[in-house]
């Protein structure tokens, strides 16, 4: 094995490495001095790698660089046991898809049309430059709607009253605004209503009405700070508002929902009007897919991937059965096992959802977060299991439709479904049997999407 050193010296705010040695997957760099570098111990062999700096694919001029069958540029290397050995560049005429130059680094701004490619991690790089440039020159401004209403409460609500009104509206998160301030500080979520049963549930095993309808949303924020700032949940710390601009680039804005593990995320003006309230909307990651869709579909032909089966992509969570690798458990619940068992599985596994199975592990529905703001319709807040938990939601909003797909599904087919509004997990069954094999959801198929 041959040490060897990859380094971007030309700025940028971050970046990653990917080559045909890692299956063109993206291996972060780190900030050494003024550059980002990152090691590895390769075989003798000739290799191509590239450099994704601050979400533009990018090759370094300075070293030997070629073009191949697919008319995809890299930088190449060939490695021999021989030290400081030099591998002759490719000379390739000028052409407008490499020659913009910035800070002395080549971007790859355009790609030509590539047919079908046996290398699917090669596949999957090329779909994500172009998916990462269509973000990228887009605005979350883009995306949200021209007039629309959005819901603000008073962070001085008693909680009981709060969640009622989040029920009502079928809204699953509201900002809070705190008039002392004069802004919005916070997001009130079907979370917060899960921590108060599962603490509530514990200690008491059933809560008092009086608890509820005197503390207001602002105390339990702190009381939750306290209550749950060691190891009971994860990552639960004070820290200032997770926000973006109007003006943020939609790659910026989904990732910062990825990266933050919310559900979406307030968009705040970027210039104070009259109005004097700086929040103008609610990105979500439905919103941006639906837009990338539409982009994706003026020129279907032009991306591949897009047609092939949904087994063969590292995307969603998936069961041991299948044999795929997943980088969590798939969780599954019966419908005799107790709630509080499966908001422990939300919480703990940071997830919005679990499908509910028979004893054959056939899908019967779907239990998610926003399922549990019927319980604060009801005023039920005592232990009870899941089968009843479903029933009231049955009693408030009706039976709902499962949505699903099977392994054999395209790509294209997957983000068609999760496109349409309300749609936000897919389950993925057998077709004859309904067995659960797995589950792609919007934050699973944005993060595949992103890279």
């Amino acid at each position: 094995m041959v040490h060897r050193r990859f380094s971007w010296p030309f700025g940028g705010q971050r970046a990653s490495f990917c080559g045909s040695f890692t299956g063109w997957r993206e291996c972060p760099m780190g900030l050494v001095g003024t550059e980002f570098q990152v090691v590895f111990d390769l075989p003798p062999g000739l290799y191509q790698y590239r450099f994704l700096v601050d979400g533009v694919w990018r090759c370094d001029d300075t070293k030997p660089i070629v073009r191949d069958e697919y008319g995809l540029i890299s930088n190449e290397m060939l490695v021999t046991l021989v030290e400081n050995n030099t591998h002759p560049a490719v000379q390739l005429e000028p052409s407008p898809i490499r020659r913009m130059n910035l800070d002395e680094g080549t971007i790859l701004t355009t790609m030509p049309p590539e047919p079908p490619s046996r290398n699917p991690g090669m596949q999957i790089a090329v779909f994500r430059h172009r998916v990462s440039e269509i973000l990228l020159h887009n605005t979350i401004y883009d995306v949200v709607p021209v007039s629309s209403k959005i819901a603000i409460l008073d962070a001085r609500l008693p909680v009981k009253q709060a969640f009622n009104i989040m029920h009502d509206e079928g809204l699953a998160l509201v900002p809070l605004w705190d008039d002392g301030q004069g802004t919005v500080t916070g997001m009130l979520t079907a979370s917060d209503f899960v921590l108060i049963l599962r603490k509530l549930q514990r200690n008491i095993r059933v809560l008092g009405h009086e608890e509820l309808e005197m503390h207001s949303v602002s105390a339990w924020k702190e009381a939750k700070l306290q209550y749950y700032g060691g190891a009971d949940v994860a990552g639960m710390q004070r820290r200032p508002l997770v926000h973006v601009k109007d003006s943020d680039n939609l790659r910026d804005v989904a990732l910062t929902i990825i990266q933050n593990e919310i559900s979406s995320v307030p968009i705040f003006k970027s210039s104070m009007d009259i109005s004097g309230i700086p929040l103008l909307n609610l990105a979500t990651l439905p919103g941006i897919l639906k837009f990338l869709c539409s982009k994706l579909q003026e020129q279907p032909e032009g991306y591949p991937i897009l047609r092939n089966q949904i087994s063969s992509i590292p995307i969603g969570t998936w069961s041991q059965h299948t044999g795929r690798a997943s980088t969590r458990q798939l969780r599954t619940s019966g419908l005799s096992a107790p709630l509080i068992t499966c908001l422990d599985f939300l919480l703990e596994d940071r997830i919005s959802s679990i499908p509910i199975v028979d004893d054959n592990g056939s899908l019967l529905d779907v239990y998610s977060l926003s399922d549990i703001m019927a319980l604060a319709e009801n005023d039920v807040y005592a232990c009870i299991e899941l089968e009843q938990a479903l029933e009231l939601q049955y009693q408030v909003n009706g039976r709902r439709q499962c949505h699903t797909c099977l392994s054999t599904s395209t790509l294209l087919e997957v983000l068609d479904q999760l496109s349409v509004p309300g749609v936000r997990r897919l389950v993925v069954i057998e077709p004859m049997t309904r067995f659960v094999q797995g589950i792609i959801s919007l934050r699973d198929t944005i993060t595949f999407l992103v890279g």
